[in-house]
């Protein structure tokens, strides 16, 4: 509604300073006309912005100009209490700071509201963690955290998965994300983005130099892009599985990131699905699901599985008598 996006036009400006346009508009998923339209109606109201024009202008309040606003709907007054991965507090330090925010945010509440948001955090848990999963380490992000805030170079000594010694890696940070109760460091090295499990960092130290990001990026633009490479990445050994469909979710969960298109009925209660591997001996995990898993092509892989199980008979065989 116009008068929501009014007030977060004011608020942008009062956290930000001198924002684009162009800037707004995409932050309020409106156009730039209508952003400049927005400026003028704030404007009548007594609202003192202005606009600069040029390639480094914008739009800007008049220093000085502060305004409180408490006025939350009551959908965005539950919304603040329904806090993802209350865990990503807890690696930060900040679980203190984090309850301390809410009794404020609380008295700051419009009173009809106060009941549905107290009512909200009793009643919705967010646990950003599977079922079935390892437990992951703990890790202390406390010399990664402070290099990300202080926008300082890392000295990381990390050991990648495989190996057996670690390596030296000196690298610019964007920022730290928690993904399914795991932290990653995100981050360039040598001006290519790089993605660092927290968990793997051996040693880490706060270099007392600057970062050197590339410019005009954000965490959220890099993280982004490594998403899309990890979704549309190429697995050169293309399967098609037949999956019994009380095997079905568990096979869906595990292979999540290599899935080819939806799973399709194939008759007698199966599903048929496509997902990609690295190579042969990738598809050996296949074998987990037993008889509820048929692979149907092509014909390497079901050659490759037949050689593995077979295998596998061969040892218990010789060590059944």
């Amino acid at each position: 509604m116009k008068s929501d996006r009014l007030v977060s036009i004011i608020l942008l400006l009062q956290t930000r300073g001198l924002v684009r346009a162009a800037e707004l508009a995409a932050r309020l998923e409106v156009s730039v006309r209508t952003i400049h339209r927005d400026i003028e109606a704030l404007s009548a109201c007594g609202v003192p912005v202005y606009t600069e024009r040029g390639r480094h202008g914008g739009v800007a309040l008049l220093p000085g100009f502060r305004t409180d606003v408490t006025g939350l709907t009551e959908d965005e007054s539950r919304a603040l209490f329904v806090l993802a991965a209350r865990g990503a507090h807890t690696a930060l330090g900040l679980d203190e700071a984090l309850g301390s925010a809410l009794r404020k945010v609380m008295a700051a509440l419009p009173e009809p509201h106060r009941p549905a948001a107290e009512l909200t955090s009793r009643r919705i848990l967010v646990d950003p963690e599977r079922w079935a999963r390892f437990a992951v380490p703990a890790v202390d992000l406390d010399v990664l955290s402070s290099a990300v805030f202080t926008d300082r170079r890392l000295a990381l000594s990390y050991r990648r998965g495989g190996d057996t010694e670690p390596g030296s890696y000196l690298v610019d940070p964007y920022g730290l994300v928690v993904k399914a109760g795991v932290w990653y460091l995100v981050a360039d090295k040598a001006g290519s983005p790089r993605l660092f499990r927290a968990d793997r960092v051996v040693t880490a130290v706060v270099v007392d130099e600057p970062v050197r990001r590339r410019p005009g990026l954000e965490l959220a633009d890099v993280w982004g892009d490594m998403r899309r490479a990890a979704r549309e990445r190429v697995l050169p050994v293309r399967v098609s599985v037949r999956v019994r469909r009380e095997c079905l979710e568990l096979f869906l969960c595990l292979y999540a990131g290599r899935l080819r298109g939806e799973a399709v009925p194939d008759g007698e209660g199966r599903m048929r699905v496509e997902a990609g591997f690295e190579s042969l001996a990738d598809t050996w995990g296949l074998l987990a699901f037993g008889t509820g898993l048929e692979v149907l092509s092509p014909p390497e892989v079901r050659g490759e599985l037949a050689r593995a199980a077979g295998a596998v008979a061969a040892l218990y065989a010789d060590g059944a008598g």
